[in-house]
């Protein structure tokens, strides 16, 4: 008979645990939060010392019911959440919720799901930690009376189902703030020169001009850049000087959430909530073999430290596969992380460093082959020593004008063995072989133009790097946020690029007109340092609460005083098919839809269809962006519902095949977009045809 209860928040974990735990032990679920603040109500008693008022969450009464016989029938109690604050105050839910009082209650943490680690945590129990609870209640607070005092006012002034929050509308600022830059740029033309050199019988090497006199080389027009080139054909080219260095290039620390959501994002095409959802089934368990156990620690961190025990693991592991020359000595020059970091637990890293990726690729899923396989070797990789560069630097003169040609050699891999992404790999380079005053001779010497580039949009991955450098919200909140923005329609997503909506510029703007503070950065980024301060015992969560809201109330009220009301609709040129009038695009719970202006006297509406600017290869419609019945986008021609059957998973360029005539259709990432023929047989593009500049012109136009 079981005589203890061990609950932990996700099912996935409870068959794992309980294999590891024995009979003596029942292993239950609370799935998630079981209390939290009422939906329909602020649940906030402002008037009396700001006092929660949770309750039950719908859905959990029967749950509840099921946990209070077992805790009843049960000797000892463990809460075994998550081990953050989130997990902290979720123990803390329960156990009043089940009323535990007088019951032999112990918290319990792991930051694997192992047999060892949950062993080792059943022998070290602990009180649940009240510091951490508050952190998790001030944040709950805070956010509270933040989205349920602005929402309504947004609801009042634009329309119904739109929101704002703490970290959201911080978020939303730096996209709006991104998009006006690089509105507003004016982009400056300048010159550069290279010239190519002959070696003996390989193609030669390039220079580029570094300096002009002493001063670093500023070309603004064709003119300068002629004149360069003209002086520079009359004179002879020396090498003055050549400088061999070494250089090394540090390993890279082990995952943060925040590093992996980046990289799985630059490197997978992940979302951030995709990586998190697969992430979080590595972490409570897959089936390796007749074994379910956790391959990686847990996922929601932002500390880079690694236990000794695992350090240990990796030097072993690393000597015998790599050589003990790949072994980390100790004293390999670490990158300082932000002072923020709460060193709570580890970095994200595979459990079980003998489980690599290939030999256990037959029990995983692609995608968290793929993931995994990043985790591992990212930890493998941190463990390992330097690689090593030999840079070289060669200047050659020519009258006032000094070129410079450089390159790299790689002496010794290091890391890289492990963890070489595409961006990180070495290529062979040639050497070049010359000698202080040598004549070169100049092949080539070309002036090319260039203009200024305005900053680049956020994509998931870059917008997590920047909300993490500015303090803005923690890694459990990433993902969360932008899934909020988009499912609000304040963001759009295209080719992986975040761009902020009509909607969105509105709402920030009147945030950033009446509530300055809220979506202030710093000022989010000191508040996530005093939630730092509660969950160290430092500082009391309600004092903050009271030192907030005062000046919040009163610009509460006045912005709902001042703020007009805001009209959104966008008329379009299609006829009702009922009364005639020009439709108009309104916002519904799935989305755009367009609506007769007349309702309700006319209730007519149908689907909106957004045209992607190219014809149909097939009738010449316009080519459409749809949506399938579950929700899959997808390319179809506007006269589907007729007699045009065109329909494209891949973006059609508007041209046939010249070899079968079938619909060439383009592939491949914005940046290596490639021309193929829809039809699987035909192998026209298949090799890699790029789109050239002509055709993306023709597609803006």
């Amino acid at each position: 008979m079981a005589n203890n209860l061990v609950i932990v928040e996700s099912a996935a974990k409870v068959n794992t645990i309980s294999k590891f735990l024995g009979k003596t032990y029942k292993v239950e679920a609370s799935i998630g939060h079981v209390r939290d603040l009422p939906k329909s109500q602020l649940g906030i008693d402002v008037e009396n010392n700001f006092d929660p008022k949770y309750i039950t969450i719908r859905g959990k009464g029967d749950l509840l019911q099921k946990l209070r016989k077992e805790a009843k029938a049960a000797k000892c109690i463990y809460l075994a959440t998550d081990p953050d604050r989130e997990g902290e105050a979720i123990s803390w839910h329960l156990y009043h919720a089940l009323k535990l009082e007088g019951k032999k209650v112990y918290r319990i943490t792991f930051n694997e799901i192992t047999e060892q680690a949950v062993k080792e945590a059943i022998k070290h129990p602990r009180e649940v930690n009240m510091d951490l609870v508050d952190a998790q209640q001030a944040r709950r607070v805070l956010d509270r009376l933040v989205g349920y005092k602005i929402s309504p006012i947004l609801w009042k002034k634009i329309r119904k189902g739109l929101s704002a929050g703490r970290v959201q509308s911080v978020t939303l600022r730096l996209l709006c703030d991104r998009e006006k830059e690089i509105q507003e740029f004016i982009e400056q033309e300048y010159w550069s020169i290279e010239s190519l050199f002959k070696q003996g019988k390989t193609k030669g090497f390039e220079a580029k001009l570094d300096k002009i006199g002493d001063k670093k080389a500023d070309i603004k027009n064709e003119q300068e850049a002629q004149k360069i080139v003209d002086a520079c054909m009359n004179q002879p080219f020396e090498v003055i000087s050549t400088k061999v260095s070494e250089r090394v290039k540090n390993p890279v620390l082990p995952f943060t959430t925040s590093t992996m959501q980046q990289d799985a994002a630059k490197h997978l095409g992940f979302s951030t909530q995709k990586t998190m959802n697969i992430a979080q089934q590595l972490y409570e368990g897959v089936k390796i073999g007749k074994k379910e156990v956790g391959i990686v620690t847990y996922i929601r961190t932002d500390s880079v430290r690694i236990s000794e025990t695992a350090k240990e693991q990796a030097v072993e592991y690393i000597t015998s596969k790599f050589g003990k020359e790949y072994v980390q000595d100790g004293t390999a020059k670490k990158q300082v992380k932000a002072a923020k970091i709460q060193d709570a637990h580890e970095a994200i890293r595979p459990t079980y460093i003998t489980y690599e990726p290939q030999e256990i690729k037959e029990y995983l899923s692609r995608d968290q082959y793929r993931l995994y396989q990043m985790i591992w070797s990212r930890f493998v990789g941190s463990q390992m020593t330097p690689a090593r560069y030999e840079s070289h630097a060669i200047n050659i003169k020519n009258g006032e004008y000094t070129f410079k040609a450089t390159y790299s050699v790689q002496l010794f891999d290091g890391y890289l063995k492990a963890y070489a992404l595409e961006n990180e790999q070495s290529g062979k380079v040639t050497t070049i072989k010359v000698n202080v005053g040598d004549q070169l001779e100049c092949i080539t010497l070309t002036p090319n133009q260039h203009f200024t580039q305005p900053p680049a949009r956020y994509s998931e991955a870059s917008l997590v790097k920047t909300l993490e450098e500015n303090g803005v919200g923690r890694p459990s909140t990433y993902a969360p946020t932008i899934t909020t923005l988009l499912a609000r329609g304040y963001l759009t997503k295209e080719n992986k690029v975040l761009y902020p909506t009509e909607l969105g510029e509105v709402v920030n703007n009147i945030m950033l007109s009446h509530f300055d503070e809220i979506v202030d950065v710093e000022f989010t980024a000191q508040l996530e340092k005093i939630l730092d301060e509660i969950a160290s015992g430092n500082v009391q969560w309600k004092e903050i609460i009271k030192a907030f809201y005062p000046n919040f109330a009163k610009t509460v009220l006045k912005a709902e005083a001042e703020i007009e009301n805001i009209d959104l609709t966008e008329v379009t040129d299609i006829p009702c098919d009922k009364c005639g009038a020009h439709m108009v695009v309104r916002y519904g719970k799935y989305g755009k839809f367009l609506g007769c202006p007349n309702f309700p006297e006319c209730n007519f509406t149908k689907p909106w269809y957004e045209e992607v600017g190219v014809k149909c290869p097939l009738c010449g419609g316009e080519v459409i962006l749809k949506k399938t019945k579950k929700g899959r986008t997808y390319y179809g021609c506007e006269n589907n519902s007729d007699n045009c059957d065109f329909m494209s998973w891949q973006r059609p360029t508007g041209d046939k095949c010249p070899v079968c005539g079938d619909v060439l259709i383009e592939k491949g990432s914005a940046k290596n977009k490639h021309v193929v023929c829809r039809n699987n047989t035909c192998n026209y593009g298949k090799k890699g045809q790029q789109v050239t500049n002509e055709q993306n012109a023709q597609e803006k136009m």
